[in-house]
């Protein structure tokens, strides 16, 4: 099943909005992925991440409610398997 899940962006880079990118953490996982569609996420903001690219800003209590479904549904562990 693929679904967007939630991060916090820990970090910011890039100065071509096309190719600016952060690391966000998903729990604890740290990724690299595309903010290209969101210009406007910031450090310490949350974003929600689909297939490596950030889709939307959403507020930590949203992302809070996300992830406390994705537990029920034990599709964190798929998470915390995936290398990439």
């Amino acid at each position: 099943m693929c679904l967007a899940i939630p991060g916090q962006v820990l970090s910011v880079g890039g100065e071509d909005p096309l190719l600016r990118t952060g690391t966000v953490s998903f729990g604890g996982v740290m990724k690299n992925v595309s903010l290209a569609c969101v210009p406007e996420a910031k450090v310490g903001q949350y974003v929600l991440v689909h297939v490596g690219v950030a889709i939307s800003v959403v507020s930590e209590e949203e992302a809070g409610r996300v992830f406390e479904y994705l537990d029920q549904m034990n599709e964190l562990d798929e998470l915390e398997g995936d290398s990439t």
